[in-house]
């Protein structure tokens, strides 16, 4: 029996630069800083992507996607420690709000949603600072299988991301893969 599919929506906002988000080069105290206009508690939560300098992918690449579940995307980029990053005047941050047609209803599904979303995007795109997470995931048989019946939709400005991502496609894309390497055949 098939599992119905279950569409996941993110509308892409930015880029915000350090700046934005609130980081005052001339305030020592950057980690209470706070941008008003990323942090309303209704709308301002969900996934966010993080670019800039890699010392081996180079310039304005994609290096980190997170969530922000349990507070605002400016209280939580705030606590990152972006400022550090060799180039970090040019550090961009876009943010990430999900929808669906059948909205959740309690917080604990939002989590559930915001989860599910950063870890497949995640393991779809392999950003280099998420090194920790894309081993936790593909060494997980079940957290793979959480994407099976998930489908995301990026909207906007989601700049290096695929447009549309299938859990199915991934899962079986990696359990071909796994099959072929794991064959005794070989």
């Amino acid at each position: 029996m098939n599992k119905k599919i279950e569409n996941i929506r993110i509308e892409w906002d930015g880029p915000y630069s350090l700046t934005d988000i609130g980081y005052d080069e001339t305030n020592e105290n950057y980690k209470g800083k706070v941008n008003p206009s990323l942090c309303n508690e209704y709308t301002d939560f969900g996934i966010y992507q993080v670019y800039g300098y890699h010392p081996i992918y180079g310039n304005d690449v994609l290096l980190y996607i997170g969530q922000s579940a349990q507070q605002t995307f400016s209280k939580r980029l705030s606590q990152e420690g972006w400022e550090f990053n060799a180039d970090s005047k040019n550090i961009k941050f876009y943010v990430g709000r999900l929808f669906a047609k059948k909205q959740p209803s309690s917080e604990k599904e939002w989590d559930k949603m915001i989860d599910i979303a950063e870890r497949m995007l995640i393991y779809a795109h392999e950003p280099a600072r998420n090194s920790s997470n894309i081993l936790s995931i593909t060494r997980n048989r079940a957290k793979l299988k959480e994407f099976e019946n998930i489908r995301i939709f990026n909207y906007d400005n989601y700049r290096s991301l695929i447009p549309e991502i299938s859990g199915e496609l991934w899962v079986k894309d990696f359990e071909d893969y796994n099959g072929v390497f794991n064959s005794k055949e070989i």
